[in-house]
C-alpha cells in the first residue's frame, strides 16, 4: 500500500491548526510573482497557513511547519465571521 500523500500529523504537534489567516489589500499588485511572501499581499486574495503562527500577532500556535495558501477571491465572493459578513466584492463591509 502506497503512502504517498498521507500525512503523519503525529510530528507535525500544531500542524493540524490555522497559524495565520489575512486578506491581501494592496491592489497594486497585479500579478502572481510565484513568491508567496509578495503573493499573499495581493489584493482581492485570501491566504491562510496550517502549523506556526507569528507570535508578534499573538499566536500561541507552534509547529515546525509553517503551511501557505493563497486564494484568488472573485467577485462574488465574500468571507463572514460569526454569520456577519466582513468581507465582500473586494471590499470590507465595516
Amino acid at each position: 500500500m502506497s503512502t504517498c500523500g498521507v500525512v503523519d500529523w503525529g510530528i507535525y504537534t500544531g500542524g493540524r491548526y490555522v497559524g495565520e489567516f489575512a486578506i491581501g489589500t494592496n491592489y497594486e499588485i497585479d500579478h502572481f510573482s510565484h513568491n508567496i511572501l509578495f503573493d499573499e499581499k495581493i489584493g482581492g486574495t485570501f491566504h491562510m497557513a496550517l502549523g506556526a503562527g507569528y507570535p508578534e500577532t499573538g499566536s500561541r500556535n507552534k509547529s515546525i511547519i509553517h503551511w501557505d495558501m493563497i486564494c484568488g477571491m472573485g467577485e462574488e465572493a465574500d468571507i463572514k465571521v460569526d454569520g456577519e459578513v466582513l468581507y465582500k466584492n473586494g471590499q470590507f463591509t465595516f
